[in-house]
């Protein structure tokens, strides 16, 4: 029986005040290259969003957001990140940053349909 290939994920966090270490989990990033797949769900809770940082305007986390997505996708509306090929875009995505939006370590699963492990990830992690 054929090894089932791996993949890398990551958790984006919304992360709106640093210092406080304060987060909620806001989406999912996976990575599979034996697939040629790289993939991202979002998910804004703007409750939960409002519950850490009342001041803090959801439409712009949510346009963030949506720009992860869009990277992912690759092409000219992802600007010059989205032009990169998959493996560097993934690499640049979860990259340590110290914005609001972070992403977790990373971490790998196995799996024969990456499009179904992002969701079951989603699912585990977000909703």
């Amino acid at each position: 029986m054929p090894a089932l290939p791996s993949f890398d994920y990551a958790v984006i966090r919304i992360v709106p005040r640093v210092e406080r270490e304060e987060f909620i989990n806001a989406g999912v990033i996976l990575f599979c290259a034996v697939k040629d797949f790289l993939g991202a769900k979002v998910h804004l809770d703007e409750a939960r969003l409002r519950a850490i940082d009342p001041a803090i305007d959801p439409s712009e986390v949510r346009a963030h957001l949506e720009a992860i997505s869009r990277i992912c996708l690759g092409g000219p509306d992802a600007g010059p990140i989205g032009r990169l090929p998959r493996k560097e875009r993934w690499h640049w995505l979860v990259a340590p940053k110290s914005t609001i939006l972070q992403c977790s370590p990373v971490h790998s699963g196995l799996c024969e349909d990456p499009a179904a492990a992002l969701e079951r990830v989603f699912d585990r992690m977000v909703r």
